[in-house]
């Protein structure tokens, strides 16, 4: 080879050899580019592509009474999403979806008509349905898992409970009150797609485990007790064609709220039925005049600045008693001429009482109205509490102050009466009204608790003492207003009320619309429990001691032939976790009857929560279903589920409790 062709040859080996040498650079800093310095951007569109997640709803805590029976929970309930992109036949897929969900068609193709890989179709919806949706099999018909709120008692204590909302945040109630306590962390739900396009559903770890200090609530609330008050207040408003009316039971010692209940009520987990009006909690909210319940309050001030004495005798007019340019008369036109301070209270006259207020004057009456807690809010744990309306003594005209004497002209919620007449129970001191016992971790720990809080003496130990003795009277005395409150062998010391509702078309206290109302504690000498009684409108038996008074004494009678013992807080915590998965399982048995269809269909295993034996028995059999019962009391537990399609030889299995 000539030395020509060798240079040629060196030449052409070289360029070749830098061609592959300038190759390779260009690859590996591409790959340097596309691994380091775009790594980051470049995986983050790749898993845009591929990989999709969604944020579920966070679940809430259990909300439990003070025995430990659970009140609310979360269970989990089939959501069905679609992937439009995935779908091949869209009036198919609309036209099945629409007939199980009962969802509007166009709904659904508009959602099927639109960009991107997710849309909603229906959320939390019955087992009955996402079965029937899964046998679809559906390309890109989808379902997914998400915490439901569930009340397994269904209308018991609806208006202390309150509801959530979809997205798992309290809207009225407890659950709005202690929505941050009781919300858990949020989950996601991550997946990818396969080769042919099919979702993956993957576990995404990378988080860890995080603590979300997440807490239940242990109630104050005696679920036995709620449901007496419930049970007695849905008879008293039939029976008396009132329109509602609410009941507060309360332990004066400690502020303790043991029942609160108004009527009519709704169910929690289909709240969204039910008008606004029904949702609330009247209890705290709604404002009256208090009426003749009202007196005690009076007389107390009275006794405790010494201007009065049992033994003092007032002149009652005959009935008669011009105030200003007003005149003022008895209750049915009554014409009492002179009553001691006792029978002013027993017979319920409203002269004798003004003549009280007198002594006391205006700015001693309304110190002391304000020291039981007339006008401001009681501070009790729940949402939405009024004040009530109690204008400035330097606004009164003389016919006001002796109106607001027998409880006309000022205005109160029922919370406030109650709490006030347990601070005469409890010798003079005024707790703090609340529902929360304590809050209580995932581990069993009680994370906070609420200790009874005294907010101040309004009269002394003897005054109290003095008074509870009067009121006796008004119940146990011959002729007394309240007799129909009266309990064998059991001393009750009680007031009843009968206030005229202010008709503002007339501009005049209406003779026909009444609040009828009445309020007691037993034992007199050593109280335990304080009850109101109060009946919106009723149109039989309209005075409150004909009306009030036997709804607070079947209500006690009730209450105290039934045992009320307390398990240990501590102990129903500490088994919480350890007994998640069963109270989870049992939880899912009573699913949500967010469709009133499953207890319509015939076909169908009805949702048999918060019945009687009686009626669960009734309603099998008028299915023609067999089922095998357990316990006593009302229904807290079913398997199979309802709305499951009946079977031929499976017996539904139906667990009892009292609620303790």
């Amino acid at each position: 080879m000539s030395a020509k062709s060798r240079k040629w040859l060196r030449f052409r080996v070289v360029s070749v050899l830098v061609f592959f040498l300038v190759l390779y650079v260009a690859l590996v800093s591409r790959a340097f580019q596309l691994q380091v310095v775009s790594g980051e951007t470049l995986g983050k569109l790749a898993n845009r592509q591929h990989k999709k997640s969604l944020t579920l709803y966070p679940e809430r805590r259990f909300i439990f009474d003070r025995n430990g029976q659970k009140l609310a929970a979360t269970i989990m309930a089939d959501s069905v999403y679609i992937d439009p992109s995935s779908v091949k036949d869209s009036r198919e897929v609309a036209s099945k979806l629409s007939s199980i969900l009962g969802v509007e068609r166009q709904g659904i193709v508009k959602a099927l008509s639109t960009k991107g890989s997710f849309r909603w179709i229906a959320r939390q919806i019955p087992p009955v349905g996402a079965e029937r949706v899964r046998a679809l099999n559906m390309e890109g018909v989808h379902l997914v898992l998400e915490p439901k709120r569930f009340y397994p008692h269904r209308e018991m204590a609806c208006h202390l409970l309150g509801f959530t909302g979809l997205d798992s945040t309290g809207l009225e109630g407890l659950e709005l009150k202690y929505d941050e306590s009781l919300k858990s962390i949020p989950k996601e739900v991550v997946w990818g797609r396969d080769a042919r396009g099919h979702n993956i559903y993957l576990n995404d770890d990378s988080g860890g485990t995080v603590e979300d200090g997440s807490c239940s609530l242990f109630l104050t609330i005696d679920s036995k007790i709620q449901y007496i008050v419930e049970s007695q207040l849905k008879n008293a408003v039939e029976q008396t064609g009132a329109k509602g009316g609410s009941v507060i039971v309360m332990d004066p010692r400690t502020g303790e709220i043991l029942a609160m209940a108004n009527g009519p009520r709704f169910n929690p987990n289909t709240f969204s039925t039910y008008p606004a009006d029904a949702r609330r909690n009247r209890a705290i909210t709604d404002c009256f005049d208090p009426g003749s319940v009202f007196k005690p309050f009076v007389v107390a001030a009275a006794l405790e600045e010494a201007l009065i004495k049992e033994t003092d005798v007032f002149n009652c007019e005959n009935g008669s008693y011009v105030v200003g340019d007003r005149v003022v008369h008895e209750a049915q036109n009554e014409k009492f001429k002179e009553l001691t301070l006792s029978e002013i209270l027993k017979y319920s006259s409203n002269i004798g009482t003004i003549k009280i207020a007198e002594k006391l004057g205006r700015e001693k009456f309304h110190r002391y109205i304000t020291m039981f807690g007339f006008g401001s809010k009681t501070g009790v744990d729940l949402p939405g509490e009024s004040a009530g309306i109690l204008r400035k003594p330097r606004e009164w005209q003389d016919v006001d102050f002796a109106t607001m004497a027998f409880g006309q002209g000022i205005s109160v919620t029922a919370m406030q009466i109650v709490s006030a007449m347990s601070a005469i129970a409890n010798g003079g001191v005024l707790m703090k009204p609340h529902v929360v016992r304590c809050l209580v971790d995932k581990k069993g720990v009680v994370v906070k608790e609420f200790e009874p809080v005294v907010l101040r003496r309004v009269i002394s130990t003897e005054t109290a003492r003095r008074l509870a003795s009067i009121l006796t009277n008004v119940v146990e005395g011959e002729g007394g207003t309240g007799k129909n409150a009266r309990i064998d062998n059991l001393s009750v010391a009680g007031k009843t009320g009968t206030s005229q509702k202010f008709d503002f078309s007339s501009g005049r206290y209406s003779s026909q619309r009444v609040d009828a109302s009445f309020i007691g504690f037993f034992p007199a000498e050593d109280p335990q429990m304080v009850i109101l009684v109060v009946l919106d409108e009723p149109k039989i038996d309209r005075w409150g001691g004909a009306a009030a008074a036997p709804v607070f004494r079947r209500v006690s009678e009730q209450i105290l032939s039934c045992s009320s013992g307390s398990m240990d807080v501590r102990e129903s915590a500490a088994s919480e976790e350890s007994g998640e998965a069963q109270i989870i399982q049992a939880s899912t048995t009573m699913t949500d009857i967010s469709y009133q269809a499953t207890n319509d269909d015939e076909s169908a295993i009805p949702d048999f929560g918060g019945m009687s034996l009686r009626e669960v028995l009734k309603l099998a059999q008028s299915r023609g279903m067999e089922v095998k019962t357990a316990g006593s009391g009302w229904a807290m537990s079913q398997n199979p589920a309802p709305g499951v399609p009946i079977k031929k030889n499976q017996p539904c299995y139906v667990l009892f409790n009292r609620g303790g």
